[in-house]
């Protein structure tokens, strides 16, 4: 059994405003995935992606909701064995917001490189550590 994948982050923005960003569509499609089309946090909504033909269609449900604190969402993929659950917590510090992405059953994926650790640690560090930092600190 593998650990989990866990990463933080720091941002010089209100807790409320990281939330937003977490929780938001329009927020989301910004920094997340540019595809969504539907989201709602609510345990049990299933997220909608457009379809762009990729051939690793997202089968995400938001499995846990913690107003302002915690957003849960499994991560799946159409046709592939395995799946992975999703956390950000958000602890305030301050003025700035520390968010920790925990990662778990990684392992549960195919022995491929589209499901490596590496691959995924490099997307947090993408999708959090740049496309939302910039997002939350440039505007």
């Amino acid at each position: 059994m593998s650990s989990p994948l866990i990463k933080e982050f720091t941002y010089n923005s209100p807790i409320a405003k990281v939330w937003k960003a977490l929780t938001n569509r329009e927020e989301m499609k910004r920094w997340y995935f540019p595809q969504l089309r539907k989201f709602e946090a609510v345990v049990g909504f299933k997220f909608e992606f457009e379809d762009d033909n990729a051939g690793y269609q997202k089968e995400w449900f938001v499995t846990n909701v913690v107003e302002g604190r915690t957003l849960t969402h499994s991560w799946a993929y159409k046709g592939y064995p395995g799946i992975s659950d999703v956390s950000f917590d958000l602890f305030k510090e301050g003025s700035s917001t520390r968010l920790r992405v925990t990662q778990t059953q990684l392992e549960s994926f195919p022995d491929h490189p589209h499901f490596r650790r590496e691959r995924f640690e490099m997307g947090w560090d993408n999708l959090l550590g740049q496309n939302l930092k910039k997002l939350l600190e440039t505007e």
